[in-house]
């Protein structure tokens, strides 16, 4: 993510990424994943993820949280100015995981 503010003559620009995500998942499992993680698609069916993933092994209801940390690089060309920035962010989340059963 990028944004740029002007004030004048002077023009601030910050790109934002995520640098790792650590899930406290509910059960008593920490994963901590480099990067944000790669988006589910479709075609991916009921695969784990393929760089961070996590699996229930009884059916409960699971409160946790994902915290995010941020490295925000930022410019300001026109003061010759610039430099990095770290935040995080946390959000909870509940998973509701039920018993699958599976006949041969």
């Amino acid at each position: 993510m990028s944004a740029s503010a002007s004030a004048g003559t002077v023009t601030v620009t910050a790109t934002a990424r995520v640098t790792s995500v650590r899930w406290d998942m509910g059960d008593g499992t920490t994963i901590t994943c480099a990067g944000p993680g790669t988006p589910y698609t479709a075609d991916r069916g009921k695969t784990m993820s393929p760089d961070c993933g996590h699996l229930y092994t009884r059916a409960a209801d699971y409160k946790g949280t994902a915290t995010s940390t941020w490295t925000i690089d930022w410019e300001a060309p026109a003061l010759g100015d610039a430099g990095t920035l770290t935040e995080t962010r946390q959000t909870p989340f509940t998973v509701h995981a039920v018993e699958v059963q599976v006949l041969n």
